[in-house]
């Protein structure tokens, strides 16, 4: 087989790919060697002799196959874990979401003037309490028609 490398440097360069993911026929070796220009090159490219392979990506089965583990209750003991105990909770995030979202609301009540200072701090705290599900449920309980 002809020494093709130059060639595979020029294919890469117009194929716009890396050089190890060009792809020479060996049938066609003599005819690639040959061609020095990179018109050449596009001829070559044309005729089908030179592509560009496809990108390898990493399979996710393996990862498929431990999240169906791990639903399951199985791959969950201590040597698996980081973090503490209250770092691993996912209803912390849902807290986190639901109050963020009610002190924003309270925040725009009171700037827009339907809540008085007082007013606003005793259901800031009635909030962190976890007296409101939802932004709707504050303002159900405002008697405060939705903007949204």
């Amino acid at each position: 087989m002809s020494d093709v490398s130059n060639q595979k440097k020029l294919a890469a360069k117009i194929l716009g790919c890396g050089v190890n993911r060009v792809w020479v026929n060996p049938e066609a070796s003599d005819d690639v060697a040959a061609a020095i220009t990179r018109e050449d090159i596009r001829e070559q490219i044309e005729n089908g002799n030179i592509k560009a392979q496809p990108i390898k990506g990493v399979s996710r089965s393996r990862a498929r196959e431990r999240d169906a583990k791990r639903k399951y209750g199985h791959r969950k003991g201590h040597g698996s874990r980081k973090g503490k105990k209250g770092a691993r909770n996912p209803e912390k995030e849902q807290w986190m979401k639901k109050i963020r979202a009610l002190r924003k609301r309270l925040k725009e009540l009171r700037d827009d003037g339907t809540l008085d200072r007082p007013t606003y701090c005793k259901l800031y705290r009635q909030a962190k309490g976890g007296q409101f599900r939802s932004t709707a449920h504050l303002e159900a309980h405002l008697g405060v028609e939705r903007t949204r």
